[in-house]
């Protein structure tokens, strides 16, 4: 696989790991409820290099602003808009990416952290 691949598959967090600012195990995509946006953080340790530079290619890239818009009817594949367009992902893929939620990027201004 090419070094870009194997750079991307390493991105985390600035702290080194994938954790949120709580101590707590990084949000990841797939717990993110209709509505609410949270930023790219990193991937998955457990990323393949390859999915990993698919990821970048769709604009899942660390600092990137995301938006979950909906679930199919059986909650697979989840549809997120990344900037001005949406992009389908399998549960799989969805928790592979972490993500911070930001006050910020709430409606309301308010952390609403899905169940």
């Amino acid at each position: 696989m090419s070094s870009v691949s194997d750079r991307m598959r390493a991105r985390v967090l600035a702290s080194g790991h994938p954790t949120g600012p709580d101590g707590q195990s990084a949000l990841t995509l797939a717990e993110l409820e209709r509505g609410q946006r949270a930023r790219v953080v990193g991937y998955a340790t457990s990323v393949q290099p390859s999915v990993a530079r698919r990821l970048f290619d769709l604009g899942l890239t660390t600092g990137t602003e995301v938006t979950m818009v909906r679930r199919a009817p059986l909650r697979d594949p989840v549809i997120f808009r990344v900037g001005d367009y949406e992009i389908a992902l399998r549960a799989a893929q969805a928790r592979s990416i972490h993500v911070e939620l930001r006050p910020d990027l709430q409606p309301g201004g308010r952390i609403e952290r899905g169940a």
